[in-house]
């Protein structure tokens, strides 16, 4: 090797090297939020979940794999999928149904790209954070009266590089930031987010150990540590969010430890119940998933308020059912 290669390889990046964008994905950006933080908000919903709660309406969000999705009720078997498809997933019978061989199916969008009618959807796509921040700042007028943005998922967590690399360009910008979270992350992944954070959704599933983990799959230590963490951190404020979940979660003992946990903790601003509603059931189907819970009734919100009532007797923080 000649000297000049030689100095030329072994030369360091300069300072002013462009930095490369950090990548991540996510299934949808959702504009006009008035319940995902305060104010009007704009939401990232993130893929990829280690947790696996039994009552889940996000299914889409668990896998960090793109997925397809198939509505069956809107397909009116036109066949245009089963001849596109590079992979023979799609199939019409000669009575008119539409079957999908997902062992087939490697997500790759022709069909959903050419369904007119909207029975097909890629839940899932590769963007850089600068790419999601161009589409945050769409919303940016109706920011004016506190509203900003708000990273769910999924468990942004998950995607901790791309969480933090989101929020610290948004709050360049100047936004407010909200992360809704299950708190499960390691300490150095929850650093990295919590930097760039003014608010945290903070779900609190279960408040028992062994319960925790039968409803989640996950244990609560590293859970209750980050929120201590969270909590040692004056600027940023929390919010705990109860998923009320009949037949696993409504147990007097448990929102009492939550009013309890609350007390103890001096940036908790709000506890809100979140009452289970059903309508994550039908994503799994579409997904080709069968729903850990089948229950298709709404939480019973009389029930709800009197958990509610109970709760503020024993805290001074405030408590709202969403």
């Amino acid at each position: 090797m000649s000297a000049p290669e030689k100095s030329k390889q072994n030369k360091p990046e300069t300072a002013d090297a462009p930095k490369k964008s950090i990548t991540g994905k996510i299934f949808n950006i959702q504009h006009f939020c008035v319940d995902d933080g305060p104010g009007i908000r704009t939401t990232v919903f993130l893929k990829g979940c280690p947790l696996r709660c039994a009552w889940c309406h996000n299914p889409e969000g668990l896998s960090s794999e793109t997925q397809l999705m198939f509505y069956a009720e809107k397909c009116v078997s036109c066949g245009k999928c089963a001849v596109l498809c590079p992979n023979k997933a799609h199939t019409v019978t000669e009575d008119g149904r539409h079957l999908l061989d997902r062992t087939k199916c490697t997500a790759c969008g022709i069909c959903a790209e050419n369904c007119f009618y909207g029975a097909l959807e890629i839940a899932g796509r590769e963007i850089t954070a600068e790419e999601a921040v161009e589409e945050v700042m769409k919303d940016e007028p109706f920011y004016t009266d506190g509203g900003g943005v708000t990273l769910s998922g999924g468990e942004p967590l998950f995607q901790a590089d791309f969480t933090a690399e989101i929020l610290r360009l948004c709050k360049q910008k100047g936004l407010h930031t909200c992360v809704e979270t299950s708190g499960f992350a390691k300490r150095e992944q929850f650093e990295k987010v919590l930097r760039y954070t003014d608010m945290l959704l903070f779900d609190i599933k279960e408040t028992d150990g062994e319960l925790h983990k039968k409803f989640t799959g996950v244990g609560l230590e590293q859970i209750m540590d980050n929120l201590r963490l969270a909590d040692s951190c004056d600027r940023v404020k929390t919010v705990l969010r109860l998923p009320s979940v009949p037949g696993y979660n409504l147990r007097p003992e448990h929102f009492e430890a939550v009013a309890e946990l609350a007390g103890g903790l001096k940036n908790v601003i709000e506890i809100h119940i979140e009452p289970y509603h059903p309508l994550g059931v039908e994503k799994y189907g579409n997904l080709g998933l069968d729903p850990p819970c089948k229950d298709k009734n709404f939480a019973d919100k009389a029930e709800l308020e009197k958990i509610r009532e109970h709760m503020q007797l024993l805290t001074d923080v405030p408590i709202k059912i969403n």
